[in-house]
């Protein structure tokens, strides 16, 4: 037996999920995905999603409405007969009558462990905060903004080495495993759900430009987070005077260091660099127009002598 299955999803995050659904022998009568958008540096090509990609290399039909909300768009959801309709990432909100379409609900892959970061930059907001652990969770859905009841979970720990990068593929992982198990369950009438707590909501904001930049004057260990959570997009950056310009660079990766100093200050040959308690140092870093860079690689051509000064 199988279930039949819509799915809906987007970016990368959402691809292994497919995949797993796919290789567990379950029938995707079709792969809902947003529509092409442009791409490359002049915006002139169409590109289409990583999950439009997966579905077109896995012979799955591809939809790509520019919304849920009309009559014809409903009855082409209705038309595909699913039981369910598992959503990782779709990037569109789902009206009450999509929801209620398929025989058995939707379900969600939500990337926190809810009801702790709800909403769109979840893993951002866990890696910056300072959580010592975050997840995910197959969630039934409703009109709410991530609050339907809770059918499965699997945690992870977040070290202070953690970047957002790594917790994304380790999360899309697991959670294509949590989705095929929350789906066996289902298929045999086996899933249990459970309400949401009503205590610890937090809402995690998109991530908005002005957050990029790094703030020295905090402690140490909130500018390792903060850049960790933004690394590699949208990249935490602060700028520096090289040649007698400033220079703007992302960093990607640091780690904790010994010194202090007045904040943003570099306080060796090794760009540790002064925070408002401690100090961190960059391990890798990027410069605009230019690919991510190791530090020692980075110093060997622009050299930053302690006493320079991020702003």
């Amino acid at each position: 037996m199988s279930l039949r299955l819509i799915f809906m999803g987007t970016p990368e995050f959402s691809v292994p999920t497919l995949r797993a659904l796919h290789d567990a022998g379950h029938d995707i009568a079709a792969v809902y995905t947003r529509a092409l958008k442009p791409g490359g540096r002049r915006g002139l090509a169409l590109q289409p999603t990583p999950v439009e990609q997966e579905a077109r290399r896995l012979g799955l039909p591809v939809l790509t409405p520019n919304t849920l909300k009309t009559a014809e768009a409903l009855a082409t959801f209705r038309s595909h007969d699913a039981d369910a309709a598992v959503v990782v990432a779709y990037g569109m909100i789902l009206p009450q009558a999509i929801l209620d379409a398929p025989k058995r609900g939707c379900y969600n892959l939500h990337a926190s462990l809810l009801p702790r970061w709800r909403g769109a930059a979840p893993l951002n907001r866990a890696i910056m905060a300072g959580d010592a652990e975050t997840g995910v969770m197959v969630m039934k859905m409703d009109v709410g903004l991530d609050t339907g009841d809770i059918a499965m979970a699997e945690r992870i720990a977040i070290s202070d080495a953690t970047t957002v990068s790594g917790l994304h593929d380790a999360l899309a992982r697991i959670g294509a495993d949590l989705m095929v198990r929350a789906m066996a369950a289902l298929e045999h009438g086996a899933l249990q759900l459970t309400r949401q707590p009503e205590a610890g909501v937090t809402y995690a904001a998109k991530i908005e430009k002005a957050e990029a930049h790094i703030d020295w004057d905090r402690p140490a260990r909130e500018v390792l987070r903060h850049i960790h959570g933004l690394s590699p997009f949208p990249g935490a950056w602060s700028e520096v005077p090289i040649d007698g310009a400033p220079v703007r660079l992302k960093m990607l990766r640091v780690e904790p260091a010994v010194g202090a100093g007045a904040p943003g200050t570099v306080l060796d040959d090794h760009l540790a660099v002064a925070c408002g308690a401690g100090a961190v140092r960059i391990l890798e870093l990027q410069r605009a127009g230019k690919a991510p860079m190791q530090s020692a690689d980075f110093l060997r051509g622009t050299p930053l002598k302690a006493g320079a000064r991020f702003a």
